[in-house]
């Protein structure tokens, strides 16, 4: 059975980029503690990017696909708009989770 909230992808701004890497740390920490029980699935995935959308200093954010969303992690998640391909790296995935979350159109 599908939802809407099944689709929905969440994020979370680290903050400042140059202060990011502890929070950063803890969020890996939790994600690789949380899916080692479990098969990753190509669906499960978590990205990261740094954005500045025109400010002087950019932001670390964080993004987690439905499926990794739901996964039992202590990080305050906001739902957010499925962000673009575009500079964003893979932290938690398969080699197949871009295709799948970011087919070519």
């Amino acid at each position: 059975m599908s939802t809407t909230r099944d689709n929905t992808w969440y994020c979370c701004n680290l903050g400042d980029a140059m202060l990011a890497a502890p929070a950063l740390d803890n969020i890996q920490a939790q994600v690789v503690a949380a899916s080692a029980n479990d098969v990753i699935t190509d669906e499960c995935a978590v990205f990261y990017r740094h954005e500045s959308e025109g400010r002087l200093h950019c932001e670390f954010v964080v993004y987690f696909s439905p499926q990794a969303a739901r996964m039992p992690i202590a990080v305050n998640l906001r739902p957010c708009a499925k962000p673009a391909k575009q500079g964003l790296s893979l932290l938690l995935g398969t080699a197949s989770s871009w295709s799948i979350l970011f087919p070519e159109v």
